[in-house]
């Protein structure tokens, strides 16, 4: 399959491919810092986010899939792990305090999300080509179930694959089978596309599928990275093909 040429099927990602829901973190947790700053004591604002995103990717790099389902109780141990780190250093922040910054970030997450310009226009036009689409995306069935409703998503696909839902998520190779099969393809006829490199290029990779990743801030491949996409994109409206 190559990028000139149209699959039978595409397994699209939603947080961050469709919506801006979860991208650059540490604009969002500066901002929840600022907010607080006046209970943070002699501590800087961004002292207090900084230790807290540390934790949170130490705490999410090797975290249980279990808690993607969990994330606002994910986001209190975290900002907690990030206080307890400040309090090393003589710093002592409450609990009470680390629960209130995780759900006013929780908050302020839900407040900022929005479709990227072009995502409906490019989904309804793929979808007119004939293209069977199916929206695969992790997280707890409320919270995902309430975007797909919440940005007009649900008539948009064939097939809506909502982690919290079905009981299996990316990067489980049932998850990209069970989709493919409800929509009556296989691997060589599909494409998925996402912005985790590992749930949405490296996993379906394997299975022989052509995997976009969605580099919607032009930010390129990561240094370390020994993962290949077959293509890059920074919107959905690049996968139409040209007039």
């Amino acid at each position: 399959m190559t990028a000139g040429l149209l699959p039978r099927a595409m397994l699209i990602d939603m947080d961050d491919t469709i919506l801006s829901a979860y991208g650059r973190p540490e604009i969002a947790w500066n901002r929840i810092a600022d907010e607080f700053a006046a209970e943070f004591g002699s501590l800087l604002p961004q002292q207090v986010a900084t230790s807290v995103l540390t934790y949170a990717k130490q705490f999410w790099a090797s975290a249980e899939p279990v808690w993607r389902l969990k994330l606002a109780e994910a986001r209190r141990l975290t900002v907690k792990g990030g206080f307890a780190a400040l309090a090393g250093n003589g710093h002592a922040l409450s609990d009470d305090l680390a629960i209130r910054v995780a759900d006013r970030f929780t908050a302020y997450r839900e407040e900022e999300m929005f479709v990227f310009p072009g995502a409906h226009d490019a989904i309804d036009a793929l979808k007119a080509l004939g293209i069977k689409l199916a929206l695969v995306t992790n997280g707890a069935a409320d919270t995902q179930r309430a975007k797909v409703e919440r940005f007009a998503l649900a008539h948009r696909f064939d097939h809506i694959q909502i982690e919290g839902e079905h009981g299996f998520g990316k990067p489980e190779e049932r998850a990209y089978l069970h989709a493919m099969e409800t929509l009556g393809v296989t691997a060589t006829d599909t494409w998925m596309i996402g912005d985790n490199l590992e749930w949405e290029v490296e996993a379906p990779q394997r299975l022989g599928i052509y995997s976009v990743w969605m580099d919607v801030h032009g930010d390129g491949l990561p240094p370390e990275s020994a993962i290949t996409p077959d293509r890059i994109i920074r919107s959905l409206t690049e996968l139409l093909p040209s007039e």
